[in-house]
């Protein structure tokens, strides 16, 4: 049977009812589309065409991420800064709410002066749970001037009546506190931002080694400090929110009479919407005024940044 013509095209018509439009569609002879002519394109797109999905935003957990970098960002800078013209210093700041820490210089070491009480009174508290019972009313005697005034002769009969430096050292690896090095003479201990914002995590966790009645003595005991060495850590506190500190500061004449000035405490509020410890040590200060303004400085400058 002839064939009429040699080049054949092929035409197939699909027609189907769209959205109220016909749609013919014409196919050249080896299959493939080659026109396509609609009388409601919109349905034959919504047919035809895989879905597109718009792009993915960032998720809140990337936004939070990103706004904590741009705060560390900053409150780095601002500290580099203030560190081009002031005596060395180091901080450590750690949020109980978030689980977020932060450090500059934090593991460099600094000599505590008088906040090495608080890791004593730690100890004598830890002690005293061991045995199974409360502190004694002698402990106590010489705890509550240890902190409350910082009485340098109540803290060296309580160091020697624990042990002294191999006491308090083992005390202080039970505790976690892997950069402080423990002295004969107590106030040479050396330490670090970062072990103190640890110290006063143990002092308030309530998973830690510390029962809640030693708890509860550490934070009365810190809450009701001398009114003359509430500086430091209470400057950051505002309206309505509670503190604790312990402060330090001493000059040898080995440091060619600079002073090296301390203060480490935690900042919350009733309503559990802050729970922040923070830790400023500092040396090379000129005078001890000096170096409270400058400790001050650095605890605002953190708050100021980390926005807690």
């Amino acid at each position: 049977m002839a064939r009429t013509g040699t080049m054949m095209l092929g035409v197939a018509v699909a027609a189907a009812l769209g959205g109220g439009g016909l749609i013919v569609a014409r196919m050249n002879s080896g299959g493939a589309p080659a026109t396509a002519l609609t009388a409601g394109g919109a349905a034959l797109a919504a047919a035809v065409a895989p879905p597109v999905s718009a792009p993915a935003g960032p998720s809140a957990a990337d936004l939070a991420a990103a706004d904590r970098a741009k705060q560390v960002e900053q409150l780095d800078a601002a500290l580099r800064k203030l560190a081009g013209g002031t005596p060395d210093f180091s901080v450590a700041v750690l949020d109980r709410r978030t689980g977020q820490s932060y450090h500059y210089r934090g593991k460099v070491r600094f000599d505590t002066a008088s906040i090495v009480k608080v890791q004593i009174l730690t100890c004598m508290l830890l002690r005293a749970q061991d045995a199974g019972r409360r502190p004694t009313s002698a402990e106590m005697a010489l705890a509550k001037p240890m902190i409350r005034r910082s009485d340098n002769d109540a803290t060296t009969r309580l160091y020697n009546r624990l042990g002294g430096r191999t006491a308090v050292t083992r005390c202080n690896k039970r505790l976690g506190l892997t950069g402080t090095v423990v002295n004969s003479r107590w106030g040479l201990t050396r330490t670090t931002a970062a072990d103190q914002v640890r110290l006063l995590a143990e002092l308030a966790d309530t998973r830690g080694p510390l029962s809640a009645s030693s708890r509860k003595t550490a934070f009365t005991l810190m809450n009701t400090v001398d009114k003359a060495q509430d500086w430091g850590v209470p400057a950051v506190a505002r309206k309505g929110e509670i503190f604790t500190v312990k402060n330090g500061w001493d000059t040898r004449s080995a440091d060619g009479g600079l002073w090296a000035v301390n203060t480490i405490g935690r900042i919350t509020a009733k309503n559990g919407a802050v729970d922040v410890s923070v830790a400023v040590l500092s040396h090379n200060n000129r005078t001890m005024a000096a170096g409270v303004t400058l400790v001050e400085k650095i605890a605002k400058l953190t708050r100021t940044h980390l926005r807690y």
